[in-house]
């Protein structure tokens, strides 16, 4: 008998018993336990040189590293609960006592790296020499150079609990909104109503009159929320704004850049050799547009297949394919993705009341990580599929790495993901054996393209208008519409039509308070970790091994010196970011030349 993968998680074997778990709550009590001793340890330790201090520091980095595990393994349970049922009240209210954990958590770190800022420059180097705290030396160095740009610790901690009931408060508010939305779709007939993401989904279909059905739909649904989703947008960028400006910051890319670990030059780098290269992906929405016989694309075309008749992949037989082609570059990595199918560390199933969209969380107590996503059997949802288990490979490599080593940022967190999507992607197309197929899986592998050069540089180009207008008080949803097509127009080269003035409201993206700019990284990511597909091509056996020790080394330097010592590049120069987009190029000419 053939072996099947279940597409529901697992959540009972971390904690049985999901939002009413009483070992959950009883893990919850000991993390509060901790952060409250971390406190106070924190409180009662005064930065001095002497060896008796010195044993105080590495005790205290000891307990935050142990905390921080806990508090993660703890943010992660209630993220998988809240995704996978959005009707959950009782995950509703856990939400909210995470963060009430975080703010608790952010006081005693700012508290603690203020205390770092107290020591003097050359006590400060002999500390971060000391046995215990040497391996940690970057991450420390890291909080103390980001304190002195801060307030006054009491002033950050103030700010930190306003923002429970302020700043995550429209988050939350955001999520719940899109959980109790429905999308009406009307199907032979018949009026059936859809989460959004069920929705969503159905924009990939073959025929257009569906595809420009849903799309409408949905446009729809976001526009009736609109007003809404304009408060949740205008007061999560107000609450940033205000505090850029109490801590003197006047440019909106410093704390994004700040935490990504990279250098105004390097994004500017990016981007210019983007805009640069823009026509050769003109050229393929031009091509497909007159593929499917249209004079020019609409949005709800740009995803759409080439022929009616689209394969479907069941979700073991699209676990096995990534398996099987992860295998081909580094065994231990589909070692890993077949262990992740059969213990049900993943939640696939199509089913309403789920989140929409998909996620990689890590368990790092547990040393275990949960994807979530809804799997319909399509190309795309192989690769959503593939980029997650990239993220949970980058956790699994990193689980005996020092905790506060474990804290890599978001532009290095989607090299491995979008890394591990391109293995797939260009399985896809070898395994073609037909034109056809070859066009279609050459065409969606073409597609992540156009997504990173194309939609998220809409998203940037969108967020930096919009917080120079939100300086000046809040934007109307007419001219936050107006802003997202004015963006969309000029990332896709005025390439196609029927914009999506909504997608301000229905990406996620935007309304989420962990990550400021929750964009550009996505792009960084595609392009460095084509430069390390292309190194992973060139090299012998070893690969496998210099490949980890760079996912290792994520947490621990600036992605400048990441790609220096790996990879030999310079971030900050053009030739780097241009190869890799060379690449990209290559599958546009062999997908026109077909």
């Amino acid at each position: 008998m053939l072996k099947t993968y279940e597409p529901t998680w697992d959540l009972d074997v971390i904690f049985p018993g999901g939002s009413e778990s009483e070992d959950f709550h009883t893990y919850i009590e000991t993390v509060e336990h901790e952060v409250n001793n971390l406190s106070e340890n924190v409180d009662n330790f005064i930065p001095a040189n002497g060896a008796a201090e010195a044993s105080k520091l590495e005790h205290i980095v000891e307990q935050l590293e142990r905390t921080m595990k806990n508090l993660r393994e703890t943010s992660a349970f209630i993220s998988c609960l809240s995704a996978q049922n959005v009707k959950d009240e009782k995950a509703s209210l856990l939400v909210g006592k995470r963060s009430e954990l975080k703010a608790e958590m952010d006081a005693v770190k700012t508290n603690l790296e203020q205390k770092f800022v107290s020591f003097d420059d050359t006590t400060w180097e002999d500390m971060l020499n000391l046995p215990n705290l040497k391996d940690v030396s970057y991450v420390l160095n890291e909080n103390r150079e980001k304190a002195k740009e801060r307030l006054s610790a009491d002033q950050e901690v103030l700010m930190n609990d306003l923002a429970i009931d302020g700043y995550h408060a429209w988050s939350q508010m955001y999520d719940t909104i899109v959980g109790n939305m429905s999308v009406n779709i009307e199907e032979n007939g018949d009026v059936k109503s859809y989460s959004v993401g069920q929705a969503s989904n159905k924009l990939t279909s073959p025929d257009r009159s569906v595809r420009k059905h849903v799309f409408e739909q949905l446009g729809k649904a976001w526009s009736d929320n609109a007003n809404l989703f304009g408060q949740t947008l205008n007061h999560l960028a107000g609450f940033r704004l205000q505090t850029y400006k109490h801590r003197n910051w006047d440019q909106v890319l410093q704390e994004p850049l700040a935490i990504n670990r990279m250098k105004k030059e390097t994004l500017d780098a990016m981007w210019n050799a983007i805009s640069a290269n823009k026509q050769p992906f003109v050229a393929f929405l031009q091509k497909k547009a007159n593929v499917l016989g249209l004079e020019k694309l609409s949005m709800y075309d740009i995803g759409a297949p080439l022929t009616h008749s689209v394969k479907k992949s069941s979700y073991t037989e699209g676990a096995d394919f990534i398996v099987d082609n992860f295998r081909k570059f580094s065994p231990k990595m589909a070692d890993f993705a077949q262990m992740a199918f059969e213990n049900r560390w993943i939640e696939a199933e199509d089913r309403a009341g789920k989140r929409p969209g998909g996620f990689c969380t890590s368990f790092p107590d547990s040393e275990q990580t949960r994807i979530f996503m809804t799997y319909s059997g399509t190309s795309s949802n192989i690769a959503t599929l593939a980029h997650e288990l990239g993220h949970a490979y980058h956790q699994h490599v990193m689980n005996n790495v020092n905790g506060l080593n474990q804290g890599y940022a978001m532009n290095v967190a989607e090299t491995a993901s979008t890394f591990a999507e391109m293995i797939v992607a260009d399985a896809s197309v070898k395994k073609a054996q037909t034109k056809e197929e070859k066009l279609n899986v050459l065409e969606d592998k073409i597609q992540r393209s156009v997504a990173f050069f194309m939609n998220i540089h809409a998203r940037f180009l969108f967020e930096q208008r919009f917080y120079e207008e939100r300086k000046l008080g809040q934007v109307s949803v007419d001219r936050l519409n107006d802003l997202m097509v004015e963006a969309q127009k000029e990332a896709y080269c005025d390439a196609v039509r029927d914009y999506d003035p909504n997608f301000w409201a229905s990406k996620l993206h935007f309304h989420i308070t962990g990550v400021p700019f929750y964009n550009f990284p996505y792009t960084f990511g595609y392009l460095f970790s084509l430069g390390i597909y292309a190194h992973a091509l060139e090299q012998d056996d070893s690969f496998e091994d210099s490949y980890i020790a760079l996912l290792r080394d994520t947490g621990r330097m600036t992605v400048e010196e990441l790609a220096e010592k790996h990879l030999g590049v310079d971030l900050t120069k053009a030739d780097f970011w241009e190869n890799a987009i060379q690449l990209c190029v290559n599958d546009v000419e062999e997908f026109l030349s077909l």
